[in-house]
């Protein structure tokens, strides 16, 4: 029996130690949104979220999530009130998501930079996404992307007096 909380919900599964992460995922729990592409831990379409850390579910075995957290595409978007994370958002605004197969493990992995890094650099976001292939949009939208991301949900106070102002 493996325990661990699976998109804020609390798990307990009887399946083999052995299954792989992403199968158990797609096709026992029918969580789709995270893709297989390689299955040898070279493309990233598999990211998912262990413990608020990226990571590619094709090379994870069932016994690792004992006890863990994981959060997949279909559990970042909980608690916002348009039903898209923000980072989901920026992929639509901006035009980040061509066949959209690389698009799961694309926003898991910014989730987990802008997490480590809320202001990263275009260079910072580049490394941060760095594990994860996409063939068609060449990048430079799913760069913009996660900048937009980043800058929507900076937590810096407003200013509402001019900086001159007297108290």
């Amino acid at each position: 029996m493996i325990r661990f909380v699976l998109n804020g919900k609390e798990m307990q599964l009887d399946t083999p130690p052995d299954r792989r992460v992403v199968d158990l995922l797609r096709e026992d729990l029918g969580l789709t949104g995270t893709k297989e592409g390689c299955g040898a831990g070279e493309c990233g379409a598999c990211t998912i979220l262990v413990d608020g850390e990226s990571r590619l579910s094709c090379l994870m075995l069932a016994a690792q999530l004992q006890g863990r957290s994981i959060t997949t595409i279909e559990g970042l978007r909980q608690g916002t009130e348009t039903g898209l994370h923000p980072l989901q958002e920026a992929f639509v605004e901006c035009g980040a998501v061509q066949c959209g197969f690389c698009s799961p493990g694309m926003v898991l992995a910014a989730a987990h930079l802008l997490e480590r890094n809320p202001d990263p650099s275009r260079m910072e976001i580049r490394a941060g996404l760095s594990g994860n292939l996409c063939r068609c949009t060449g990048y430079v939208k799913i760069v913009d992307a996660v900048e937009a991301a980043a800058r929507k949900t900076e937590n810096k106070p407003e200013e509402t007096a001019p900086k001159d102002a007297t108290p």
